[in-house]
């Protein structure tokens, strides 16, 4: 039986998509909706590079991209818990057909502004999406299916990410900004068609109803969720894994910078869409990496914890090289080795929390790791921006990005260190 759910095998995930069809139509949903966000992304640089060729103008984007969930992400916890996770999922993808169509109104530099309103505006619309749809995987599975799920998860965001971002490239090249723009909203409209399928079974909240002020405002369920991580450390302490990666979250602008400006001018200039091909190998090593780490030392919990370590000292030796590489050829694969390691930790955290945290928590749980999460990363993207435009030249700054996944990497070896002193139970 153990052999069935073996996450560092391909036959599981093919086995789980075949015997599992609910989940199997929750992924086809979330994998169509992400391969139009990746032409999104690639479609705003190029239109961001062509009206103003600042690197800070990148850097703000990506910071309305990435602020909404850090603002608003304890409330949609709470509106995870509390309603139908389905609807949130529809209706998220029905709003953001809608907005997208709105950038195509962008035809000047006078208007650049709207781009930050509609990708603040796109993204608020995603931090309701997130929690949802995080909270809802264990529900589509068995226990045993996790590790294999979460693979998965990860596996299709990355290969979304590689072939959305290196076909985005190619489709804004050939056809424009405009026609990746009208893809996108597409994406969308299948999406949620396809979700309407899906059975989503969501257990009930059955704490006491007290009718008081904190209960109707939802204050009473950010309360109860920060009560329950506080009395688990261990669930806190994963909370804290993919903001330690984004303390180096800078490294996103650079990947445009460098595809869209460096390399681009290197090679004699073009019309742009370069930054697809690093952000398709950012996805490649992502897909693999959990896979792999998986086939080589299982999907216990002491290796995943050990990996989640390993992987930042990773990151940050295929961020050192990047920050110095010569050409495309070697930027794109130190590229894929910076988040081969970046994977493993996202993926095993989650894996690790989906385990550990009741059905009626984990809305508020998988927000409050996002609003931390997006706070950090929102100050590393700016503190980029602001370097770039303050004359830095954009291999140093990849070069102090890269050696700052340090500092968490020391972290966590420490916080293992603590356990094995503690004689830690390893569950």
């Amino acid at each position: 039986m153990a052999d069935l759910y073996a996450a560092g095998h391909f036959s599981s995930y093919l086995r789980l998509l075949r015997q599992n069809p609910n989940y199997r139509r929750y992924w086809i949903s979330s994998c169509i909706s992400q391969i139009g966000d990746w032409f999104n992304y690639i479609a705003i640089f190029v239109l961001l590079n062509q009206l103003t060729g600042s690197g800070q103008a990148v850097s703000w984007f990506l910071i309305a991209k990435h602020l909404p969930p850090a603002v608003l992400g304890p409330v949609a916890g709470v509106i995870a818990d509390k309603f139908s996770r389905k609807t949130i999922l529809v209706t998220c993808d029905l709003l953001r057909a809608v907005l997208v169509l709105s950038y195509l109104l962008i035809q000047s530099t006078e208007y650049v502004w709207m781009v930050y309103i509609l990708a603040l505006t796109q993204e608020s619309i995603w931090t309701f999406y997130h929690p949802a749809r995080q909270a809802t995987v264990p529900n589509l599975c068995t226990r045993e299916e996790l590790s294999i799920v979460n693979g998965l998860s990860g596996a299709s965001w990355s290969i979304m990410l590689a072939f959305g971002a290196a076909l985005g490239g190619f489709f804004t090249a050939q056809f424009g900004w405009q026609a990746a723009i009208i893809a996108d909203c597409c994406s969308f409209l299948i999406a949620a068609s396809v979700m309407l399928t899906v059975l989503i079974p969501q257990q009930e909240n059955k704490s006491a109803t007290v009718f008081s002020l904190a209960r109707i405002t939802g204050l009473h369920d950010l309360q109860e969720g920060f009560s329950y991580i506080k009395a688990r450390p261990k669930v806190m302490a994963l909370l804290t894994v993919k903001s330690g990666w984004a303390l180096s979250g800078g490294i996103l602008v650079m990947l445009a910078v460098f595809g869209e400006q460096v390399f681009a001018q290197e090679s004699g200039g073009g019309r742009g869409g370069l930054s697809g091909i690093l952000f398709s190998m950012r996805g490649l090593g992502a897909a693999l990496g959990p896979i792999i780490v998986w086939r080589l030392f299982g999907d216990g919990v002491p290796a995943m914890r050990k990996a989640i370590g390993g992987a930042f000292f990773l990151s940050c030796a295929a961020y050192l090289l990047f920050s110095q590489a010569p050409n495309m050829f070697f930027a794109a694969f130190w590229v894929f080795c910076g988040h081969f390691g970046g994977s493993v930790q996202w993926v095993f955290s989650t894996t690790l929390l989906h385990r550990q945290v009741e059905d009626r928590f984990r809305g508020r749980l998988f927000s409050a790791e996002m609003t931390l999460m997006t706070l950090i990363l929102s100050f590393s993207i700016w503190c980029t921006g602001a370097a770039l435009d303050m004359g830095f030249g954009p291999r140093p700054i990849v070069l102090v990005l890269a050696l700052l996944f340090l500092l968490p990497g020391t972290g966590w070896l420490l916080y293992l260190r603590f356990l094995a002193r503690t004689g830690d139970s390893l569950s």
